[in-house]
Formats: C-alpha cells, structure tokens, sequence
C-alpha cells in the first residue's frame, strides 16, 4: 500500500481535475464558411477615396490605407488612416459573422467623431458583395439620425470597392463615398 505525500496527494488531485474538466468542458466554436469569407480582406491595402458633398459641390478626393488582420479565425480588425480635410484621420472596422442570427456583425469608430457605428448584413449568393446597414448621425441634419448602406464589392482577390449612401427622407439613396482599395500585400 503506497502512500501519498501532501504535496504529492495535491498534485494527483489537480491533474484529476483538470483531466475531467477537459471531458466534459462544451466543444469551442469553429470558425464557418462564412467566417473563412472574411479572409479575403486580409492584407494591406491603398486607398482612394471620393466623397461626394453634393451636387453643386466638387468632390473631395484623398489617400490613404487600410491594415487588415485576422482575429482568431471569426472576425477581422482593420485599421485606416488617411487625411479628411488636410487633417489626421483613423477609423476601426471589427466585422465578423453571427452563426446564431446568420448575419455578418460588425462595428465601425473613427478619430473623428463619438458614435458607434453597428453593422448588421449579407454577402450575396455570388458571394462578391457584402451589403451592411446601420444607422447614425445625419451629416445634413445634426441631432437627426439616418439610414445608411455601406456595401463591400470584391472585384478581385486585389481590388475592392466600398461604397457609402444615405438615404433620405423620400426613402431614395444617395451614395456619399467610394472606396477603391488595392492590395499591396
């Protein structure tokens, strides 16, 4: 008969413990096809964009770029930078896939406003474009919320085309922005 030393009595415990736990710990999500969609937009990336202020306005162009990584298999992070009227401008995008509401979530914050943007949307049956909407500050109305599309078209596994629009009170859409980006990594 053999015996056991305090600490040795311990560690037999412990390792029975935790063998156990790990039996009957649930199963860890795995990551879907819809979330495997997500890793196109992995990379780096240019930018170009067109900001339309209205149509007795000149459109406003600038540079920039976009960081894009992975976030465990389920979400990607991206960070761009640019300028937005000679100033300094960084924006985060979280976007990932809900197995539960079958939608792509996401969120969008930026250095130069307060709000928090939530996505919420589809990709489509050709799986090249991915539709968001949400809903935020009205830029022609402050204090006043709006409607916005955001849409997300792959044109390649090099170019991707974000396009922004608002709608208004009439219930018609008017794009805001474009984004071209192209791959660099």
């Amino acid at each position: 008969m053999s015996k056991f030393t305090g600490a040795g009595f311990v560690v037999v415990l412990l390792a029975g413990a935790a063998g156990s736990q790990t039996q009957d710990a649930p199963q860890m999500p795995k990551p879907e096809k819809e979330h495997a969609w997500l890793g196109q937009l992995v990379g780096e990336w240019e930018s170009n964009v067109e900001m339309f202020m209205g149509p007795d306005q000149p459109t406003i162009t600038s540079k920039g770029t976009e960081s894009v990584r992975a976030l465990g298999g389920f979400w990607i992070v991206a960070e761009n930078k640019g300028t937005y009227m000679d100033a300094p401008f960084t924006g985060l995008l979280t976007l990932g896939y809900d197995a539960q509401k079958k939608r792509y979530v996401g969120t969008w914050v930026d250095s130069m406003s307060g709000y928090l943007w939530k996505y919420d949307g589809a990709v489509d049956k050709a799986g090249k474009v991915l539709t968001l909407e949400t809903e935020g500050p009205c830029p022609a109305a402050p204090g006043e919320m709006s409607r916005f599309k955001e849409v997300l078209d792959i044109k390649s596994k090099d170019h991707k085309v974000f396009t922004s629009s608002i709608q208004g009170p009439d219930g018609t859409w008017t794009t805001m922005m474009t984004i071209n980006y192209r791959r660099t990594k």
